[in-house]
């Protein structure tokens, strides 16, 4: 990706819009919908630009600073553009100490590329993640919104396969 088209302006969606207008009006201030509106722009556009936090600051009546600061601190939100599919692996301590090392490291084989990094052919990002609070099946991963648990090589051999 070009590092011009980080700063693309976006415009939010009719559809968007009224997901964050619904999601709103639940609340006393509107700034208490900023992750629910970059939940759906990330649904929809894959990521969140600088454009989407300018256009999200910008329907919500905020400072882009005050969206940015949302989109920066969950790990949930992606600021750079990434593989069709995010791979995002829990490396913390339940899942280490059930295996994720082996996780990640089948994970670079098979793709390869290093944590961080996107395969050539765009599909997959591999990233690693703090708690993803599933600790009972550990090692475990989220691709999209789906847990997977209780890895083994072949569970991932198996996921990598349905991934387009």
């Amino acid at each position: 990706m070009n590092p011009t088209q980080l700063d693309q302006p976006y415009r939010l969606s009719q559809a968007v819009m009224d997901k964050v207008d619904k999601e709103a009006a639940k609340y006393p201030s509107r700034r208490a919908a900023v992750k629910s509106a970059l939940r759906y722009c990330q649904e929809e556009v894959g990521w969140v630009s600088n454009g989407v936090v300018t256009a999200v600051a910008t329907h919500l009546g905020l400072e882009p600073i005050e969206v940015y600061e949302v989109a920066t601190f969950y790990d949930m939100f992606y600021t750079e553009p990434g593989g069709r599919h995010r791979i995002r692996v829990c490396t913390n301590v339940s899942c280490m100490l059930r295996g994720a090392e082996t996780i990640v490291s089948h994970l670079r084989e098979q793709l390869g590329i290093k944590v961080g990094e996107t395969s050539p052919d765009g599909r997959v990002t591999l990233l690693e993640a703090e708690c993803l609070g599933a600790c009972g099946g550990a090692p475990m991963l989220v691709c999209g919104n789906q847990y997977f648990e209780n890895l083994t090589t072949d569970k991932l051999d198996s996921l990598l396969d349905q991934l387009d």
